[in-house]
């Protein structure tokens, strides 16, 4: 197991499934977490049970709502004023609302959640990430991530739910595109940008998603998924196999724009993803999005 110590570490989404046992397994390394949840008593819990359970670094709760701006700076402060660099961040944060939603700040739930929080946080700790020797930033995708991403419809303007074609997986899609622009402008620094998939598991995520989200080709075999799902996809630990290897592995130390599947292997990117307009439309939509937001 490759130490963590003295590295300090930031996963979102991190007060229960996936990205929990995330921040379980850089805690056990040795690391210094923050993890980050909405619900402040939930994250206080899990920050307490992971500091226990980890006999390593001690696990730090933040609570914010990361599809708000305001949440985004909150979380960037709290970081900033916690530690003087950051050696990784795992943007694993994200949501499959049921329908078309507008935040706060009038940007669509998935797309806020998905794409426009990762891009924001990256961008906002950029100035810590930049003081760690070699600070890793890695993005999950998730569900069932395939292209083409319409660049029309990056907010879910024309269509939310189609019959293969749902918003999460589209705005996962579009994370993807947004990820491999990300690691081209940042070029050969010091900050590599990857991208985790981490296969399926029953996450309360997908436990408290309602069949409305599905796709509709989908929704007949969703509830053998649910009935099965507590069975067949239980191990979380699995599931943060993916991201905890990027963060972690010597072997990926200097790998930067990269996919990674649920095994830690490397394999190509899809097509929609290394698609010059798909990369460019994204990033554009983020930038406007985002503002001027800097730390």
């Amino acid at each position: 197991m490759t130490s963590l110590r003295g590295k300090t570490a930031l996963v979102t989404g991190s007060t229960g499934g996936i990205g929990k046992e995330t921040a379980r397994g850089l805690a056990r390394r040795g690391a210094r977490v923050f993890l980050v949840g909405r619900d402040p008593e939930r994250a206080a819990e899990a920050a307490r049970e992971l500091t226990r359970d980890s006999g390593g670094g001690p696990v730090h709760a933040v609570a914010a709502d990361l599809t708000l701006r305001e949440g985004l700076r909150r979380v960037a402060g709290a970081v900033s004023d916690g530690c003087a660099q950051l050696d990784v961040l795992i943007n694993n944060f994200g949501m499959n609302p049921a329908g078309r939603y507008l935040t706060a700040d009038g940007v669509e739930t998935a797309f806020a959640a998905n794409v426009l929080a990762p891009f924001a946080l990256t961008r906002l700790l950029m100035p810590r990430l930049e003081k760690s020797p070699a600070a890793r930033v890695v993005n999950l995708t998730g569900g069932i991530p395939r292209g083409p991403v319409d660049p029309g419809n990056l907010q879910a303007q024309k269509t939310f739910v189609g019959w293969t074609f749902g918003q999460y997986n589209h705005t996962k899609a579009a994370l993807m595109a947004m990820s491999y622009e990300y690691a081209q402008r940042t070029g050969s620094g010091t900050v590599t940008i990857n991208v985790a998939y981490p296969g399926h598991a029953y996450t309360p995520g997908n436990k408290a998603t309602p069949m409305r989200a599905f796709p509709r080709a989908y929704r007949p075999a969703a509830p053998l998924v649910r009935l099965l799902g507590p069975i067949l996809l239980a191990d979380l630990a699995k599931a943060a196999r993916s991201s905890i290897h990027l963060a972690a592995s010597p072997e990926v130390a200097h790998v930067t724009g990269a996919y990674f599947n649920a095994k830690c292997r490397r394999v190509p990117w899809p097509d929609f993803a290394a698609e010059p307009r798909t990369r460019a439309a994204v990033w554009s939509l983020c930038e406007e999005l985002a503002g001027d937001d800097r730390t």
